[in-house]
């Protein structure tokens, strides 16, 4: 399931599009100004952001340059009311890899959407096999190793493993993790993906009492740097 960031002031737009876009099949977040874009779309993981231009607090091409120089590479398409072609090269310039203009049919949108996760599907697959510190994870045998010695691995904690590989240093909250290990609509506590966290620093950290690499973020979640 793809996960979109919709940045949206308009209330009837943004329930329409996350209805829309729910509907598709697709989780959605939204957000109602460009400060809280910049700070969700830092810090939880998207495979694509739907972005108005026209936004109180800090508008979309702002917010779109920030992200850019900030590093994030998830995929932007960007909605305005204008139709000037200034403002789209601009916006495509600042590193927007689409544009919709105002009023759109929903139609459109779903098909540009597609074609943009198409084009970038391949920026945030896993790797057949990821190395950091003494720890190898093969994600096609589905096997850890550490120097040389397998780890017994459960495949939950492959899932989880790939997930935070996809989203190396953003934060995933408990909800995102829930939905990657056992699947959205899953009645799982908070609790179940806090033990396994704790597990899975016993077997990929050089110290567990001090992880190095799966790092918790208070209030939010966990963060993954290895």
């Amino acid at each position: 399931m793809s996960r979109i960031l919709v940045v949206e002031d308009e209330a009837n737009i943004a329930l329409g599009l996350q209805d829309d876009l729910t509907l598709e099949g697709y989780e959605v977040a939204v957000a109602r100004d460009g400060e809280e874009a910049v700070r969700v779309a830092r810090g939880e993981a998207f495979d694509l952001i739907v972005l108005d231009v026209m936004l109180p607090r800090k508008d979309g091409l702002t917010v779109c340059r920030e992200l850019r120089r900030g590093g994030l590479k998830t995929p932007i398409i960007m909605l305005t009311a204008r139709t000037q072609e200034a403002e789209k090269v601009l916006g495509l310039e600042l590193g927007a890899d689409d544009y919709v203009t105002k009023p759109f049919s929903p139609i459109e949108l779903r098909a540009r959407i597609k074609a943009v996760l198409r084009r970038t599907g391949d920026a945030g697959a896993v790797p057949q096999v990821y190395r950091f510190g003494d720890a190898e994870l093969d994600f096609g045998r589905c096997e850890l190793r550490r120097g040389g010695r397998t780890i017994e691995i459960t495949a939950i904690e492959v899932k989880l493993l790939a997930a935070f590989v996809r989203s190396r240093g953003l934060v995933l909250t408990r909800d995102r993790l829930l939905d990657a290990g056992w699947g959205v609509g899953t009645h799982v506590t908070d609790r179940v993906v806090d033990n396994h966290i704790v597990a899975l620093r016993r077997k990929i950290e050089p110290d567990p009492a001090a992880p190095r690499y799966l790092t918790s973020v208070r209030g939010m979640g966990y963060r993954f740097d290895g």
